[in-house]
């Protein structure tokens, strides 16, 4: 360790010592750096396939091809990486330490430098007011009896004070509240405490919520499904010398299969989610975190700031010798006559049922830790005093009012506990050091500290859901319960003392009690980390709400760190939720609104997986029947119709519903037959067609017939010898199309059922509006087709009787078989997972 004498270093040891890298750098940058986001988000392994289609497709001239099939999962990369590079950005601007000049002892004098130019070994001089900006030990002090008070309620959640001697450490990040002296650099820049509560906070902590999660494995299921099919239908094309336009399409269409659109609706859902609960008054920082906190089910709350406003009440004064009104006029004499108010004299200055007025003072002993009173003393030679029971109790004359007993039945109820005291002597020894004078008791005076509105109604609103709430705070654990008690929560408290020893030996204890307390008193930063662990390790989703430094480290440690606006900035930074009215009533609305997210996306899931399967399986069976492909890029592009525009909606729309654990088990019901079925009568319908218009062109074909496929396809009939199976697919895909857009729409009817003959797999609903959407995207579709312009866009031919009469025999049929089979349950029957209903359940 370097050392330094009293006159500090010399300028010269200084800028040694910073080029040796031992300065008092800020910490700079998080986990994730842009290229790693670039390389993820945009470049991944999808979308680099995606952009290699594209690209073929637009040097063949298929533009419309090439925006249908690329263009979702281009923007869809472009939210994420934005999403990703404003949290980045917001992580690397935070900083714990302020960046006023310090004074520094260099070469024997005083000088002022930045923070970072501070060097170990430097003697920093620390007066009241300043942050301290290194962590080491006090040289010298000249406050009284030697030491410095310094604040460390954003480090360690202590609201008093304390009171540091030479030789005690200073912590970086705390500041200095009275006092002043010399502090030794020895911890500095990414060393320091507020360097590691940086570095911590920082930390790039995102995680998967449960509904990522499942669709993130579905879509690679999808992929995996995907990419097995594309190696052998491509190389059958390779091998039956498709041209390379149609190798590029079946390419685009293959990828297309891939519902990459979930994560771009999940992305508006979070989005729209966000917009209504800042209209509620809170900031979602992190996409994800409104559904995050939905499925929470413990919840972690500091106290000071938090479940209270930090403000305090007078709750009661017990005067001595029955005279009320004498003890309440003294007691706002003194609130509004010191010139150095802290919370309590502030409190009680602003209580407008004190009387009393501004009096001369001719001497004052300010509030420290170390005294733990205060005092004035008037014009008239009274001095007044205001302080700690304990403290003040041997300086009076009668102790009667000041018992044990009276005192914790106070505390027991989480108030604050002082004495009020008149005497005639001086504050101060002949050296001019406070001391006590003998002191008459004029009341005793209980404050209260102000739960913040709302908190109570909360906390029972959560019990109710089964969300366990756990007070963790620095103050006494007796305090502390009292005050939870208050708020409606009754639970046993544990000292991080207890905490500790347990920890030491068994980390099994731990979790126990952890698991088992709800009231956490004398804990330190590192135990609120070390308490969301454990809560986590024993399989809990955890919220965390805190408002100072002390609580960043448990909030990026939880799966939602909530801050209040009033907060520290460091904690409002690394937050996924900053409450913008310091209201904890905002977090039922959150809550609710993440399950209404998790229901809309779920039902969003069936649609598209639905979609998916169908087309996969008709895609397999039409090739293997050896009929052509059966859809172009374009006609793909109908699922914004059928899909796309009904997913948006009825996310939007979705009413509230607790997660459901079983989603995966629930899409694997639905998806599978609907797939099936639709495929099944999908192709039959694609066969049928393709056969009726093979064998109409051949031989001796209807002039008009002819006519109207030369049109459809461009090609001459006896001149181009792909004519007559161009035609056939061309005349299938339109027939298939029309099922398959038609049956889509019906699946919006039996997610929500506007009535009985829809409710093979879900009950009634009574919201109307999913009826009047499928209604509304049928017109839209029926336009497409008798506008040329739109079907010519989409590959299709004209609304044909003989393709419109087949695709409406094939919708109604499908759907009499799918209502049948989803509503007694054919495929866990067949499966025999089928469990027959309870006789009397």
């Amino acid at each position: 360790m370097t050392t330094a004498t009293v006159e500090g270093l010399t300028e010269a040891r200084a800028r040694e010592l910073a080029r040796e890298g031992r300065a008092n750098t800020p910490v700079s940058g998080s986990g994730r750096t842009t290229a790693r986001i670039l390389r993820t988000t945009v470049f991944s392994f999808y979308n680099n396939t995606l952009f290699v289609i594209g690209i073929a497709l637009l040097a063949l001239g298929r533009y419309s091809d090439a925006l249908v099939s690329v263009g979702l999962g281009i923007i869809n990369a472009a939210l994420a990486a934005v999403q990703e590079l404003r949290a980045k950005r917001q992580l690397d601007r935070l900083q714990l330490l302020a960046r006023e000049p310090v004074t520094v002892v260099r070469d024997g004098t005083e000088r002022q430098v930045p923070p970072s130019e501070v060097v170990v070994g430097d003697l920093v001089r620390v007066r009241t007011g300043d942050q301290v900006v290194v962590d080491g030990p006090l040289v010298t002090a000249d406050g009284p009896g030697a030491r410095v008070e310094v604040d460390e309620s954003l480090l360690t959640g202590e609201s008093d004070p304390i009171a540091k001697a030479v030789g005690d450490v200073l912590l970086s990040g705390s500041s200095c509240s009275g006092g002043e002296g010399l502090q030794r650099a020895e911890a500095v820049g990414a060393d320091s405490h507020a360097g590691q509560l940086t570095i911590a906070a920082r930390a790039d902590t995102t995680a998967l919520t449960p509904l990522q999660w499942r669709i993130e494995l579905v879509v690679r299921i999808v992929i995996t499904l995907v990419l097995l099919m594309s190696g052998a239908i491509l190389a059958q094309a390779a091998l039956d010398g498709s041209t390379v336009l149609r190798f590029v399409q079946t390419s685009a269409v293959l990828s297309g299969l891939v519902p990459y659109g979930l994560f771009f609706l999940i992305a508006v859902a979070y989005s729209v989610g966000a917009a209504r609960i800042a209209g509620r008054g809170a900031l979602v920082q992190r996409t994800n975190a409104i559904e995050a906190l939905s499925r929470v089910d413990v919840v972690c709350t500091d106290k000071t700031g938090t479940l209270t406003s930090g403000r305090l009440t007078l709750a009661e004064i017990v005067p001595a010798g029955g005279d009320e009104a004498r003890a309440r006029e003294l007691l706002g004499t003194f609130a509004r006559s010191v010139s150095s108010t802290n919370a309590t004299a502030s409190a009680l200055a602003a209580d407008e049922t004190l009387p009393g007025d501004r009096r001369e003072v001719v001497d004052e002993v300010e509030f420290r830790s170390s005294l733990r009173w205060s005092g004035i003393t008037l014009a008239d030679g009274t001095s007044v005093v205001l302080g700690a029971p304990s403290t003040v109790r041997p300086a009076l004359t009668d102790a009667d009012l000041v018992t044990d007993d009276a005192v914790r039945r106070r505390t027991d109820q989480g108030l604050r506990v002082l004495v009020l005291a008149r005497g005639t002597g001086p504050l101060r020894d002949a050296g001019g050091r406070p001391r006590l004078p003998r002191l008459r008791p004029v009341a005793l005076v209980a404050m209260a500290d102000e739960l913040r509105d709302g908190v109570t109604d909360v906390l029972t609103g959560l019990a109710a859901e089964g969300v366990a709430v756990k007070v963790i705070s620095g103050d006494d654990p007796d305090t502390v319960a009292a005050l939870a008690r208050r708020a409606g929560l009754d639970a046993p408290g544990i000292a991080g003392a207890q905490l500790a020893a347990l920890e030491g030996h068994d980390t099994t204890a731990f979790d126990e009690a952890v698991d088992t307390h709800g009231v956490f008193g004398r804990v330190v930063p590192e135990q609120k980390e070390k308490i969301v662990a454990s809560l986590r390790r024993g399989g809990h989703r955890v919220a965390m709400v805190g408002d100072g430094v002390n609580d960043a480290r448990a909030l990026k440690q939880a799966e939602v760190g909530v801050a209040m606006r009033s907060g520290s900035s460091v904690t409002r930074d690394v937050a996924d939720i900053v409450l913008l009215d310091d209201s904890f009533t905002t977090l039922p609305p959150a809550r609710t609104e993440g399950r209404r997210i998790i229901a809309g996306v779920s039902s969003s899931m069936y649609l598209f997986l639905a979609r998916v399967a169908t087309q996969m399986l008709v895609i397999l069976t039409v090739t293997l029947l050896g009929l052509g492909f059966p859809y172009t890029p374009t006609q793909v592009g109908l699922t914004l119709f059928t899909v796309g525009v009904p997913t948006f909606f009825l996310t939007m729309w979705a009413r509230p519903k607790p997660p459901q654990e079983d989603l995966l088990v629930s899409l694997a019901r639905f998806v599978i037959p609907v797939g099936v079925l639709t495929a099944g009568f999908g192709t039959a319908i694609y066969a049928f067609l393709y056969q009726r218009v093979t064998t109409g062109l051949s031989g001796t074909p209807f002039p008009r017939a002819v006519d109207l496929f030369e049109r459809y396809t461009g090609l001459t009939y006896g001149v181009d010898a792909d004519f007559v199976e161009a035609s056939a697919t061309l005349g299938a895909q339109s027939g298939l199309s029309i099922f398959v857009s038609t049956s889509s729409l019906i699946l919006i009817l039996l997610l929500e059922p506007p009535q009985r003959l829809f409710t093979a797999w879900a009950p009634v609903s009574e919201d109307r509006r999913p009826l009047w959407l499928a209604l509304g995207l049928f017109i839209a579709f029926a336009v497409v087709l008798l506008v040329p312009a739109t079907r010519a866009y989409f590959g299709l031919t004209a609304p044909d009787p003989p393709v419109v009469r087949t695709a409406a025999l094939g919708v109604v049929a499908w759907f009499i078989t799918l209502s049948l089979v989803l509503r007694h349950r054919v495929l866990e029957r067949v499966l025999g997972l089928y469990q027959r209903p309870t006789v009397g359940a």
